[in-house]
């Protein structure tokens, strides 16, 4: 079986019960970054066997995953941060264990795009999660298919290109536009701008930048 762990976006508490005792009952855990997840996984002693699994992974690693689950063995996938598949190297994976019949089995918990919406004051019942926009291709076109929409928008922003979608938010809506801008979420320095698009780009220009964003509009 292969389990889908969602992890914790930064506080380490934000596991679940059935997470962490998942992880110290599979024979292997796959993870984005064996790095990273040690850190977890020491905190709550978990010793398991590690397989990295990430975005530059070729077929052979996957082939691997994918022989040992055969062989009826437990893995559980875990990424860096929250849930794998959302915004990660972990599609082709599930795609294939589930093309080959084999159970998948969902550990739901902590998520960055939930927290940010709940604790935004922007409307929930109807939003889209767009994750990482499109450095070139296409991205015109989105921020005008954008305009006119009457749904929250969530997406996620690397800290090398904030700026530039700030810029972009300015030019195809309006400076005085209202957004919210989050970071460092679940950590103890967390923090939310609820400013217009203009106030948020002068104030993270003089800012350091660290950490990803989540940017709700």
């Amino acid at each position: 079986m292969l389990y889908i762990v969602s992890t914790p976006i930064w506080n380490l508490e934000d596991i679940t019960f059935r997470a962490v005792r998942i992880l110290k009952e599979v024979d292997y855990i796959a993870c984005e970054d064996t790095r990273t997840s040690w850190v977890l996984l020491k905190h709550y002693e978990i010793k398991n066997n590690l397989i990295s699994f990430h975005s530059y992974s070729d077929d052979k690693k996957l082939d691997q995953i994918i022989n040992l689950l055969r062989e009826w063995k437990d893995i559980a996938l875990i990424s860096d941060a929250w849930t794998p598949w959302i915004s990660d190297p972990a599609y082709n994976l599930v795609k294939r264990v589930i093309e080959e019949n084999i159970t998948v089995c969902p550990i739901p918990w902590a998520s960055a795009l939930l927290s940010g919406l709940v604790a935004s004051w922007m409307h929930t019942h109807d939003f889209r999660y767009l994750g990482f926009l499109p450095i070139k291709k296409w991205r015109q076109t989105l921020f005008l298919s954008l305009q006119n929409k009457d749904y929250t928008v969530i997406i996620y922003e690397s800290v090398h290109r904030l700026l530039k979608t700030l810029d972009d938010l300015e030019k195809y809506f309006w400076p005085e536009y209202k957004i919210v801008v989050a970071r460092e979420l679940t950590k103890k320095f967390e923090e939310f701008k609820r400013w217009t698009v203009t106030e948020c780009k002068e104030h993270f220009k003089k800012q350091g930048l660290k950490w990803e964003f989540v940017i709700i509009f």
